[in-house]
């Protein structure tokens, strides 16, 4: 018992210094391809911790995913945390039946999204949310495959703005965080599933800075372990997720490293911007080592991936309170 409280009072000691200048709320979209890893339920979990912190304030999921399912998780999720949040998906998609946990969370819990079909349009969605914010303001955070994303970079004109999707990110978003790539080369998921072209139109066209968390970086923080099933309550549609997924034998963290970034910079990585990534038509990535990028960045290990997993357990399960 005395080392769980030594750890939640260090945990909340790093966290408080880390995100103690940030000032206002980070807005933040959130696009997830919540389906086959439970990652994402983590990163969700994450985002509702750090806005009843008043750290971030959530202003949308997108969802980047065939699972029928996925969206009324989502949803779901969200009315746990006694949030009512918009959700977007791409329209007129196959869907398919393939999660370990979505069906299971939509069932057993409470939400208001009837169906995957009830849900907005992904394009539509990002363009109301991002013209109704204030300039530079917008933290967009991706984990998964970039389909919808890469929509809104092709959108057109509409009710919402009179500008096309390149010039509507260029000037509502101040970052892409984005859980993607092997660095500095390889093949990951986000990247070439299930359509690569998605993210090498994403890459080609993004106007602002983007930040990577490569399959490496999150790989190496283990979380959702047994810490996590005695720290949540048994109706907790993450605890259930997480239990669904493995019984609580610990997940790697790809996405959750995505958020923390996104919240505070580079307290627990080391940024790369000595050159740029190139996105190959398989989705394979490498980076071309060059003169430093304003633009773009990877994350590079800094402090022990044993340490950033306490932290990301922390948010997930609730009990970071910082004082401001």
């Amino acid at each position: 018992m005395k080392i769980k409280f030594l750890f939640i009072a260090l945990t909340i000691f790093v966290l408080s210094t880390s995100f103690s200048a940030i000032g206002q709320p980070v807005r933040v979209i959130l696009d997830t391809d919540i389906d086959s890893d439970v990652d994402d339920v983590g990163a969700i979990a994450m985002l509702h911790t750090l806005a009843n912190n008043k750290v971030v304030t959530i202003l949308g999921v997108i969802v980047t995913s065939d699972d029928k399912y996925a969206p009324t998780c989502v949803d779901a999720i969200n009315h746990y945390f006694k949030r009512n949040i918009p959700i977007g998906v791409q329209k007129n998609i196959q869907l398919k039946e393939f999660s370990k946990y979505t069906k299971q969370i939509s069932e057993e819990f409470s939400h208001k999204l009837r169906s995957y079909e009830d849900a907005d349009d992904a394009t539509e969605l990002y363009r109301k949310i991002l013209s109704s914010q204030p300039d530079k303001s917008v933290t967009i955070i991706t984990i998964g495959h970039l389909t919808n994303l890469s929509l809104l970079l092709n959108s057109k004109p509409d009710k919402y703005s009179p500008l096309i999707g390149t010039e509507l990110v260029e000037k509502k978003v101040k970052l892409w965080s984005c859980m993607g790539g092997q660095f500095p080369e390889g093949k990951e998921a986000n990247f070439y599933r299930p359509d690569p072209q998605s993210t090498v139109n994403c890459l080609e066209k993004w106007p602002g800075k983007v930040v990577f968390s490569g399959w490496e970086t999150g790989n190496k923080v283990i979380t959702g372990g047994t810490y996590l099933s005695k720290m949540l309550p048994e109706k907790s549609p993450v605890r259930r997720a997480y239990q669904l997924y493995n019984d609580f034998k610990g997940r790697q963290s790809w996405d959750q490293t995505s958020v923390l970034f996104a919240v505070s910079s580079a307290a627990y990585w080391d940024l790369k911007n000595d050159g740029y990534c190139v996105i190959e038509k398989d989705g394979s990535n490498h980076w071309i080592p060059g003169p430093a990028n304003p633009k773009q960045a990877y994350l590079a290990e800094k402090v022990n991936p044993a340490e950033i997993a306490k932290i990301i357990d922390a948010l997930m399960t609730g009990i970071y309170t910082p004082e401001f």
